[in-house]
Formats: C-alpha cells, sequence, structure tokens
C-alpha cells in the first residue's frame, strides 16, 4: 500500500490538511483521482500524508476553482503546465547549452501562451456575463420608473 516513503515533509495527515485548506477529507481524495494531489508520502498504516507542498498546491486549486473560476479539467492543465515550467527552470539553472536553452524558452513561450489563452478565454466569458447584468439591470430601472410613474398618475 505505501508507494511512497515516508518522510519527514509529508507530516500532516488528510484531515490536518483539509481543515487549514476548508475543505472535505472527500475532496482531497478525489483531487488525487483526479490527478490534482498526491500526497507526498504515507504512513505504515497506509494513511496520506502530505507535505508544505501539498498543502500549498491545495490552496493553489482552490484559487484556480473559486477564484478564477476554471473547472477541474482546465485546473489540471494549469497545474500541469506551471511543474513543466518549475522542471524547466530548474533545468535552465543547471548549466546547460545555448541550444537547450533556446529549446526550453521555446517551450516556456508556447506553455504560457496556452494559460494566457485560458485565462483570455475565462477573463472574456467574465465579461459576457458582466455586460448582461449591466443589460438587466438598466431593464429593471427602466421597469422600475415605469412603475413609479403609473403608481403617480393613480392607475
Amino acid at each position: 500500500m505505501t508507494d511512497q516513503p515516508m518522510t519527514t515533509a509529508a507530516r500532516y495527515r488528510i484531515g490536518e490538511v483539509a481543515a487549514r485548506a476548508g475543505v472535505t477529507t472527500r475532496t482531497l481524495r478525489y483531487y488525487e483521482e483526479c490527478g490534482l494531489l498526491k500526497p507526498a508520502g504515507h504512513s505504515p498504516g497506509g494513511g496520506r500524508r502530505y507535505s508544505d507542498g501539498d498543502a500549498a498546491r491545495l490552496q493553489r486549486i482552490i484559487e484556480l476553482r473559486d477564484v478564477m473560476g476554471f473547472d477541474l479539467e482546465q485546473i489540471g492543465e494549469i497545474l500541469r503546465s506551471e511543474d513543466r515550467l518549475a522542471d524547466l527552470k530548474a533545468e535552465a539553472q543547471r548549466g546547460i547549452s545555448e541550444a537547450r536553452r533556446r529549446e526550453i524558452l521555446r517551450e516556456a513561450i508556447a506553455i504560457n501562451d496556452r494559460m494566457r489563452g485560458l485565462a483570455r478565454d475565462k477573463a472574456a466569458a467574465l465579461r459576457q456575463f458582466q455586460a448582461e447584468l449591466e443589460e438587466k439591470a438598466e431593464l429593471y430601472c427602466r421597469r422600475a420608473e415605469e412603475l413609479n410613474l403609473l403608481a403617480g398618475s393613480g392607475t
């Protein structure tokens, strides 16, 4: 059952991480099933153990879900992109050839462009929703004015 060794970094139980993030343990298990979050290790009894990095990743998932409104598939794409960018950055910092540096930069630009596209699409959808709400607000104001006029005329 223990697919990862227990480390001192993986010290938080599932309930602790869930409570700290304001989600249920079922949510953490579901995110694991979806491939969004993986515990850093397991206890000898098989219990999930999470690191500070895992807790930070969970907070990122919640931010992308609740604040930015991305669905879980989009969140997965963003997290994979961020992971890949971190890997590319680490590789670039190890002292690589100029040709490899150019390859890394091309890949990083492509990844960033995809994420920018996701953000652009989300922003466009929000602008459209905002425009719809503004139209409704204008309609409601007109209707309210009409009712006030009718109420004042005694009809």
